[in-house]
């Protein structure tokens, strides 16, 4: 048995998906977990981007499955316009399988999602109002629609009629959503019917094939999505996501026990940044921070929104590791910071006058929360071309080796650039998985 758990260390936005891309040229089968299409990734190889939401980066790889766990909410028109997406553009999806247990997003979620934020005047915790959340709360409150149930007419219909009726209710008594008329039964059921069609072919019990293949030896590769950060236990509650990007998401997400999982790659940039509301300890507003965001080209792969940026995290580094139990650290776009005169680590706060080494749960504290930094100088030479460590250089070997000290876990890769293979192998993370 060999698997592998990629987990987004910080808030999301890490570069996964090139992670994810490079693993899964040796991995069997990979898995997508949680979330839904407010998740992002971009992967970049033989000179072409790719964009993609749902679907698993593994769908890339020939001969190859990807999974859609039964932990990821799915929105049918997002995922069939990706799939057509990714057949124009001659990619094989014959790999991809679809959890029957997954939920699947309406467009009552996105209406509910918008009249919530909205509501939260100038609280909103920023969601991408892809309907994500709502879809997870009835998920929780036992009404939710899942993959089975869209397949089955009868009970989609029963399903769908009791859901729209209680919505309703909600836009038109609580919301006051009088610019709209009530989502109609009519403009849904037979429409997502056909979509559940459309993708009945993919849809089978995804646990019994993960599961299979971990115990036939197989590599089996676990994407994640979002960040630790975010993680609605974990994370910076409450301006999280919905769902547990946490690395015992898998087991959950996904149907598998977590004595099956071995090696937890935790995927950071040199850097750090976050989209939307939320703490921010050591966010940089000044002309440094707009430099790596121009360089870095730092905007949401989803919403084209401007990401926040700040210089390295390693509190919630380390809170990252101990929550998710990361095994090693995948660093990416180390290439940004070529330029800059010093580079900072943020090593402990300051809270109240007194030097801590948590992260704390409560939004008052960490709003005083003073980053205490580390100041290193930085490096002027190219390092796109490099192809093994010590052929960065020594400042930026400095930086990567102080990096992985403060956050208690060793470097297993270096990103210096957007294509698959512009990464370093520090320790190969399927050799890991094997000791």
């Amino acid at each position: 048995m060999s698997s592998v758990v990629i987990v987004g260390s910080q808030w999301g936005d890490e570069g996964k998906g090139k992670m994810t891309d490079y693993l899964s040229q040796e991995a069997d089968v990979v898995v997508r977990s949680q979330g839904g299409n407010n998740a992002g990734h971009t992967i970049a190889f033989d000179g072409k981007k790719f964009a993609l939401r749902l679907v698993p980066s593994g769908i890339f790889a020939k001969d190859k499955l990807a999974v859609i766990g039964n932990g990821v909410v799915i929105n049918p028109p997002a995922l069939l316009k990706e799939l057509h997406y990714l057949q124009d553009n001659g990619i094989d999806i014959s790999g991809l399988r679809i959890s029957s247990r997954s939920h699947i997003t309406f467009p009552y979620h996105i209406l509910l999602d918008k009249c919530q934020e909205e509501a939260k005047g100038d609280h909103k915790v920023g969601t991408t109002k892809n309907g994500i959340g709502p879809t997870y709360m009835d998920k929780v409150s036992r009404i939710g629609i899942r993959m089975c149930d869209l397949l089955e007419k009868d009970t989609f219909k029963e399903k769908l009629e009791r859901n729209l009726a209680e919505k309703n209710e909600l836009f038109t008594k609580l919301y006051h959503v009088d610019h709209v008329d009530p989502i109609n039964f009519d403009d849904i059921f037979e429409s997502y019917y056909e979509y559940g069609q459309e993708l009945k072919q993919y849809v089978t019990d995804t646990a019994q094939i993960v599961n299979d293949a971990l115990d036939q030896n197989k590599k089996v590769l676990f994407e994640g999505a979002q960040g630790v950060m975010l993680d609605v236990d974990q994370g910076t509650y409450p301006y999280v996501t919905a769902s547990n990007p946490i690395a015992g998401g898998v087991c959950t997400g996904v149907g598998v026990g977590p004595n099956k999982i071995e090696t937890i790659v935790g995927i950071c940039k040199a850097y750090s940044t976050r989209v939307g509301a939320g703490p921010f300890p050591t966010e940089l507003t000044d002309e440094v921070g707009d430099q790596i965001r121009e360089t870095g080209h730092e905007y949401g792969t989803v919403t084209g929104r401007p990401r926040r940026v700040g210089w390295f995290d390693s509190v919630a580094m380390r809170h990252a590791r101990r929550v998710s139990g990361i095994s090693c650290l995948s660093l990416n776009l180390l290439d940004v910071l070529t330029g800059l005169k010093t580079v900072k680590i943020c090593t402990s706060y300051k809270l109240d006058g007194k030097q801590i080494d948590y992260y704390p749960a409560s939004l008052k504290e960490l709003e005083r929360c003073e980053p205490v930094y580390e100041e290193l100088p930085g490096w002027d030479e190219d390092i796109t071309g490099a192809k093994k460590f010590e052929d960065l250089p020594i400042n930026a070997q400095n930086y990567l080796k102080r990096i992985s000290e403060l956050s208690e876990s060793p470097l297993a890769t270096v990103s210096v650039g957007a294509d698959r293979i512009q990464t370093i192998i520090v320790q190969d993370p399927w050799e890991l998985a094997h000791k």
